[in-house]
């Protein structure tokens, strides 16, 4: 019995992982810069939204988002070696925190 409990507690855990709308926070310099300003910016799914967002924030970071901005940068067109190919595109969402709150970053 307690094998079967383990498998089900890793199946959770793994699907709590993969369920993350959060990809990853943007190290960028221009992110550092506005995180002085609690202003964090992340990585995060095409099919995040506003709301689901938040929710998200909250239950990993313990913080209340006050806004959240989510900006969808399209894919490129780019010519390799005469050939017509793509960039990826990618959703990034800038999350908007009181001036007391802070989310540790490494």
């Amino acid at each position: 019995m307690a094998k079967k409990e383990l498998k089900e507690e890793k199946k959770e855990i793994s699907k709590t992982k993969n369920d993350s709308l959060i990809i990853s926070p943007r190290l960028t310099e221009k992110a550092s810069n506005l995180s002085t300003l609690n202003v964090y910016t992340f990585n995060v799914k095409d099919n995040a939204t506003k709301i689901t967002l938040s929710k998200e924030i909250e239950k990993t970071y313990k913080v209340k988002p006050i806004k959240i901005t989510i900006i969808n940068n399209p894919r490129k067109a780019v010519f390799v070696r005469n050939k017509l190919g793509f960039k990826k595109g990618f959703k990034k969402a800038s999350v908007f925190l009181k001036k007391g709150d802070k989310i540790a970053l490494s």
